[in-house]
């Protein structure tokens, strides 16, 4: 009996970060999520206060990819999965304003307490980024280097 409630339970994602959004929610954009003005965002994953004492490290990137969400403007979201080189790493998103060619930057890595003992060994994650809405063009967006796709605004 204990089985058979236990195959009905919903399944939780531990590593799914809590302010992140999937891709079939409604997304509304709060004033200064705009990358199109140069005000700062609500990237949940954006640089904390304290991060300049921690070490910067790398992230491996399996997947990134534009979530296009049907609604007038359309509203854009990175979905990225990969893994952190330890579970004491923290992920990081640093994203800019799109330049005078509609190209969207963003750089995806961690940090962490380089004093911190930790098992090595890679911690799996799964992220979306909201960027928002922008005016009237054709965009890219590159996650580190590497184009992770394009769309029409």
């Amino acid at each position: 009996m204990v089985l058979i409630m236990a195959s009905c339970a919903p399944l939780s994602d531990a590593n799914t970060n809590p302010n992140s959004l999937p891709p079939d929610t409604a997304v509304t954009n709060p004033p200064g999520n705009d990358l199109s003005t140069n005000e700062p965002n609500n990237n949940p994953l954006s640089p904390k206060p304290g991060d300049e004492k921690l070490t910067r490290g790398d992230v491996f990137l399996n997947q990134a990819s534009l979530v296009i969400r049907e609604s007038y403007p359309p509203q854009i979201s990175l979905d990225i999965s990969g893994d952190l080189p330890t579970p004491c790493h923290q992920l990081r998103a640093e994203i800019a304003a799109p330049d005078t060619e509609n190209k969207i930057t963003m750089d995806i890595y961690s940090v962490v307490n380089a004093s911190m003992v930790c098992t090595q060994v890679l911690e799996p994650f799964h992220a979306y980024i909201d960027l928002g809405t922008f005016p009237s063009g054709h965009y890219s967006v590159w996650v580190n280097g590497e184009l992770a796709g394009e769309f029409d605004s």
